[in-house]
């Protein structure tokens, strides 16, 4: 079974939609769960069926152009959030607790790998979440100076509870998975989420690969994977 966490983006209060993470293209986004882009109605609706958390990236945050921190405690305190929100330090991570659920340490936005050793030392492993960023096949990251396997080599050191493998060049474009990328982290497939192009033809074919959970945004929000299950 594949559990299903639907992904919303945020960007001037309002969800958003794009593809390849390309942001400067982002609008607002169409979706079964509101007839407008309020991400606090979406949310309940999500909630509503069956959603047990939501994955929330804060693009002004994680761009630095501003919050939406407000609509983010809001959502978290009816349906826990899984927030990524642009973490560069131990000291980011722990002001951002007081928001969301569980907090994403992504490569993207992560100053060093010091400072993931330190998250790790101080919080809790049930709160945090480490996003391996990839695209073009590459570890995607503004500061750090490492492959991909030489991440996977800090993956087992620090042994987190969950770690998202988000192919950045599929989001939302339902491309479908990346079973390459897959198989290089198959010793991580127990903690595993994916991310990035998934589409409903692809379920069983995670499920296949002992993939347990997975992010899920254009498909929910088009109508094409059915939430009110929240397991496949």
């Amino acid at each position: 079974m594949v559990k299903i966490i639907p992904v919303m983006d945020l960007m001037n209060g309002m969800a958003v939609s794009g593809k390849s993470g390309n942001r400067s293209t982002y609008s607002q986004l169409k979706t079964i769960f509101s007839p407008d882009s309020n991400p606090i109605a979406i949310s309940n609706s999500l909630k509503l069926t069956g959603a047990d958390e939501i994955y929330i990236a804060d693009l002004d945050l994680i761009e630095k152009q501003g919050n939406n921190l407000d609509k983010i405690k809001m959502i978290n305190t009816f349906v826990p959030v899984m927030l990524d929100c642009g973490i560069s330090t131990f000291k980011s991570f722990k002001f951002f607790l007081d928001f969301a659920y569980k907090i994403i340490v992504a490569t993207e936005t992560l100053e060093s790998i010091d400072e993931l050793y330190k998250i790790f030392d101080k919080i809790g492993r049930q709160r945090i979440v480490v996003s391996v960023d990839i695209k073009d096949n590459e570890l995607y990251s503004n500061s750090l100076d490492i492959d991909l396997n030489e991440f996977k080599n800090v993956l087992h050191d620090i042994n987190p509870d969950e770690i998202i493998l988000l192919d950045i060049s599929r989001v939302g474009t339902e491309k479908g998975i990346n079973t390459k990328l897959i198989n290089e982290f198959s010793e991580f497939k127990e903690n595993i989420i994916l991310g990035g192009g998934i589409a409903n033809d692809n379920i069983s074919e995670m499920d296949k690969l002992g993939i347990k959970k997975a992010l899920v945004g254009s498909a929910i929000h088009n109508g094409e994977i059915d939430l009110s299950s929240n397991l496949y």
